[in-house]
């Protein structure tokens, strides 16, 4: 990808601070739902805002340890590209999801270098 192409995605800050190791997983998240991104906190709580951090920068492919996930079907469920897992629906609180997908070796950077990444793909926090 040339640099003056367009990239929606841009790093996600972890609600409430670093953690002490640096994560796994790179995690981004698409441009269109930065403002809810900043709002995770006070919509659905620290604690749930971490754990989904914590879970998505680390080990995004298994199920969480707080919380359910499932694998999306469908055209839903596509992945982005070669490398890339479907999609995951993150049920972060009663009252909200999020959809990702990971690569353990996305080379899409400025400098090309595989690197494992977490695109944050929609972050819906109204009711089902």
């Amino acid at each position: 990808m040339s640099p003056g192409a367009y990239q929606p995605f841009d790093p996600a800050e972890r609600p409430g601070g670093k953690l002490p190791a640096r994560p796994f997983y790179r995690v981004l998240v698409h441009r269109r739902y930065h403002d809810l991104w900043s709002q995770l906190v006070a919509r659905v709580g620290l604690a749930n805002a971490q754990q989904f951090y914590d879970h998505v920068a680390n080990t995004p492919g298994q199920a969480p340890r707080v919380g359910r996930s499932t694998f999306l079907k469908g055209k839903a469920a596509a992945p982005r590209g070669p490398g890339f897992s479907a999609t995951i629906h993150y049920e972060i609180s009663g009252a909200g999801r999020i959809d990702y997908q990971y690569c353990n070796a996305y080379t899409g950077g400025a400098e090309g270098d595989p690197h494992p990444v977490v695109f944050i793909l929609t972050i819906n926090l109204s009711s089902h």
